[in-house]
Order: C-alpha cells, then sequence, then structure tokens
C-alpha cells in the first residue's frame, strides 16, 4: 500500500497522519513537510501512525529525529514500531 500523508488542524496544532507503509523517503517528506510546517506557522506538530502497516529499518531512525531532535509528538505507535525506534535509538541513528 502507498504512504499517504495526511495533514489537518485542530486548536492550532498540525497533524500529519500517515497511513500504509513507510520507507526511507517517505520519512523524508514527512521530515520534510513538519519542518517546514513549524518554520511557516509556529504550530505544535504531531505525527499520527496508527495507521501505519508497515516500517523499514531506514525510517525508524528519521522518526526518532523528529521525535527526540525536533520536538515533535508522535502518536498511535504500535509495539513494533516503538521496537524499531528504540533499537534505532541504540545504534546511535
Amino acid at each position: 500500500m502507498p504512504t499517504q500523508i495526511t495533514q489537518t488542524e485542530s486548536d492550532g496544532r498540525v497533524f500529519f497522519r500517515v497511513e500504509g507503509e513507510m520507507l526511507v523517503d517517505d520519512a523524508l517528506l514527512l521530515e520534510k513537510l513538519a519542518m517546514e510546517m513549524r518554520s511557516e506557522s509556529g504550530s505544535e506538530i504531531t505525527v499520527d501512525l496508527a495507521d501505519l502497516d508497515f516500517l523499514d529499518s531506514d525510517s525508524a531512525p528519521i522518526l526518532r529525529r523528529l521525535e527526540h531532535d525536533h520536538g515533535f509528538a508522535i502518536e498511535g505507535m504500535e509495539i513494533f514500531l516503538q521496537s524499531a525506534i528504540d533499537s534505532a535509538e541504540r545504534n546511535g541513528g
């Protein structure tokens, strides 16, 4: 299933909902979109991964960077996604 990124706004917060499969190019695009939106609007950004079916190992460090380095909130992660991000963090991704 191709990746679909949908942007919505609510109560001054911007949400990026990701559906389908996230490969490294998709994660880089998400990072670019989120960084541009925060730069333009100054809004808080939340990434919703509840409908994500697959995350490749190269995308996990990018999600980690979004959360830990850029301060974006990440919601809706299943346990296997959290494990992938934790692994990337341990490996210095």
